[in-house]
Formats: structure tokens, sequence, C-alpha cells
């Protein structure tokens, strides 16, 4: 097989093994913020394949459901037919905090952690990092079953906040045909 058959036969064995249906909390616990309730659990919507598509690129970002006390994740960017970003993604549990890191191509590592006086809440996720240049702050923001928004924010110009928003819908996880 050569590079490129090998390549799209791991892609689908990958993606196979993603859920395409709905997905459900997972974890022992109950209610988002009750004592012993576990913190993944409720990032556990995040699970499956995303899509933002525009004439200019495509951001595809796959998350695998919670198991072992995390999430793995990853995201790329396709601009021109060509990848110009991708990004390897890991979600866990810190106590009752949530700690989101990325490794983007070509950078360092960087973790950002739920804000401890902010609740867990079923419908988003926040994360942040004052110490990191950009971006300092990620609200992942569920619309419903099939969408989402992505907020990425940082310092601007004299102290601003500048950010942008990544609206994503929900895909299939399979590779095409």
């Amino acid at each position: 097989m050569n590079r490129s058959g090998t390549r799209g036969f791991l892609l689908a064995a990958v993606l196979a093994l993603l859920p395409v249906g709905p997905l459900r909390a997972q974890g022992a616990g109950g209610a988002q913020g009750a004592p012993g309730a576990d913190p993944i659990a409720s990032a556990a919507w995040l699970a499956g394949c995303w899509e933002l598509r525009t004439d200019r690129r495509s951001v595809l970002e796959v998350w695998m459901p919670a198991e072992g006390g995390m999430m793995l994740g990853s995201s790329r960017t396709v601009a021109g037919g060509v990848a110009r970003q991708y990004e390897h993604l890991r979600l866990h549990a810190d106590g009752e905090r949530l700690v989101y890191t990325a490794i983007p191509s070509g950078q360092r590592e960087a973790a950002f952690t739920s804000p401890a006086a902010a609740p867990l809440r079923a419908d988003s996720l926040v994360f942040e990092n004052p110490a990191h240049d950009f971006p300092q702050r990620l609200v992942y923001r569920r619309l419903g079953a099939d969408s989402l928004t992505v907020r990425v924010e940082g310092p601007g110009p004299g102290g601003s906040v500048r950010g942008f928003d990544q609206p994503m819908r929900r895909v299939r996880c399979e590779p095409p045909a």
C-alpha cells in the first residue's frame, strides 16, 4: 500500500471508532457542580466531529468521547487545498476544574484551565490562561445538538480584548467516499 493509501486507511480506522449518534454525559455524579460529579462529564457533548467550512478554508475538529478521565481531540485547517494548521488537544479534570491543553503546529504546548469561580455548565466550556500570549481565553458554547461556537480571545491594542468566533456544525465522523 502506498503512503497516501496507508494514511487514508489509518484515517478511516480512527474515524470508524468515533460515535456518530447522540451522545450522553458519562461518568459518576449527577447534576453539574454536585459533589462527586465527574467534571469531564460536562464536556461529553463535545465528542464527535465539528466543521467550519467557508469558500476560503475548512476547519475540522474531532473529539473522542470521555474515557479514562480525559477527552482527546485534534484540529486541522485547510486553505487552498493545503493543510495550513493543525493542533493536538487534550481535555482532562484536575479536581473540580477542567484543563484544556493544546499543542498547535509549530508552537509549544499551552494549558488553559476552567475558572475556579465559574461553575461547570452543560452548554458551555470556558478555559483561561492569562499568562499565554494569544489566546488567553477559549469559550466553547453549544448552540443546540448540531452546532457550537468557539470564541477565541486575547490581548489587543491598548489593553483591549480582541477575539473571533468560529461557528461550527456537527458532521458525520467518516472518511469521504
